[in-house]
């Protein structure tokens, strides 16, 4: 593949889902990752210059939310506190186990996008039986090194990850059994894109909390891990070859993944973080608390109501040309963005500058997606280099046992940091 006139698409990919899961920072958990990731899953689309994938537009956004959505049940706030820690071994199990962390999300987000461009009329993914195998390899694997063998990483937290590694594993089993050698690569850099975001990230999180950055440190982190986790997936997909599809996307299928998107996923998101209980909660001592929460769960109503009844209408038709999905791509980003707005009191007066940095990126993926020279993949390859792969995780994690060693040098101790050993 030629990067450097692939890189403005891999680029609109990286800020795409880089923004979105800043975002996500504000609703958290499986829901905002899900929202997240289909924003990545879009802005994927969008750039790959590939006419058939339109109409698979709203498939590949539901399996990337999905993907990167069920790593959201991963606990990592005490790993965070690791990679805070004022000596070496602390920080790099920290910095390390977010990695792997990172790791999870990408591999089963890109893995699963992967599998929605490789499957055709003649190929199709066998999906009762891959995610059958998926929740029987999360259940075994979390038995065995949780219940079993009581390797924690997050004690006393959940300990989901193991969930997640074990439904990461059988997914790439099947993979393999099934010669989808793509799908297997866009899956490893993914995770090694992730891996490494938020391994980086939480090095950028110590660097500024000790230098008394008045920013949002926490928020670099998020956009660190999505960033560079859709890099590695762009990349992974750019590079890899790829069947055309003739078959059309049956109606049924695309507008119930559209649902799910439009419909379910705010729904849950506005019912876990947005409802006048968790604002009266969330906004806490503010002038005229009621009042503001009143109007900011109403506004927020409307605005989901108003933009599910628009991109059902828009795309309902199921047959999607480039602005569809362009459509979907930025009235689904905006949204997110504005709920973010809502949530931290925008009604109340308050606003951050790292929201406004969200807009900024909206407008910058806008202005290179219409002026940007986007073209498709022109060397793509099949092949599965795990000696090459095996390469890039060893300089990755040299690279972090740097970053550790000079976190923790950097440093007499930061509020949140503790050990683990």
């Amino acid at each position: 593949m030629n990067f450097k006139k692939q890189g403005i698409g891999i680029l609109i990919v990286a800020m795409s889902l880089g923004t979105a899961w800043a975002i996500r920072g504000q609703f958290g958990h499986e829901q905002g990752a899900a929202w997240a990731g289909a924003i990545g899953g879009l802005a994927l689309v969008l750039v790959s210059q590939r006419k058939d994938w339109y109409d698979k537009m709203v498939l590949v956004a539901l399996a990337s939310a999905l993907g990167w959505g069920a790593g959201g049940m991963i606990s990592y706030g005490m790993v965070v506190g690791y990679g805070r820690a004022d000596n070496f071994i602390n920080a790099f199990y920290g910095l390390g186990m977010l990695f792997v962390i990172g790791a999870l999300f990408g591999l089963l987000g890109g893995g699963l996008v992967g599998m929605v461009l490789d499957s055709t009329e003649k190929k199709k993914v066998k999906w009762g039986a891959l995610i059958s195998e998926m929740v029987a390899g999360g259940l075994i694997i979390y038995f065995f090194l949780i219940e079993q063998i009581g390797f924690k990483m997050t004690p006393p937290r959940s300990e989901a990850w193991a969930l997640i590694l074990g439904a990461s594993l059988a997914l790439l089993w099947h993979m393999a059994r099934e010669n989808r050698n793509s799908p297997i690569r866009v899956a490893i850099f993914s995770a090694l894109g992730g891996g490494f975001g938020f391994a980086f990230g939480n090095f950028l999180h110590v660097i500024g909390n000790t230098m008394e950055i008045p920013f949002n440190m926490w928020n670099v982190m998020e956009y660190s891990i999505g960033f560079f986790g859709g890099s590695g997936m762009a990349y992974g997909v750019f590079s890899s070859k790829w069947p055309i599809e003739v078959t059309k996307v049956k109606n049924w299928t695309n507008r119930a993944a559209l649902f799910i998107l439009v419909v379910l996923i705010p729904l849950i998101v506005y019912r876990e973080s947005l409802s006048y209980e968790h604002l009266m909660k969330r906004l806490g001592d503010i002038a005229s608390l009621e009042s503001v929460a009143l109007i900011s769960t109403t506004f927020v109503a409307i605005l989901l109501i108003l933009v599910a009844i628009l991109l059902l209408w828009k795309l309902g038709n199921s047959r999607y040309i480039m602005k569809d999905v362009a459509l979907f791509l930025f009235v689904y980003l905006t949204t997110y963005a504005t709920l973010s707005y809502v949530v931290t009191g925008v009604f109340a007066g308050q606003m951050n500058l790292n929201h406004h940095l969200y807009i900024i990126n909206i407008i910058l993926i806008f202005v290179m997606f219409k002026r940007g020279k986007l073209i498709g993949s022109e060397s793509v390859s099949e092949e599965v280099n795990f000696k090459k792969w095996t390469i890039f995780f060893i300089i990755i994690i040299v690279f972090i046992s740097i970053l550790s060693l000079i976190a923790a040098n950097f440093h007499e101790g930061l509020p949140g940091g503790h050990n683990r050993f």
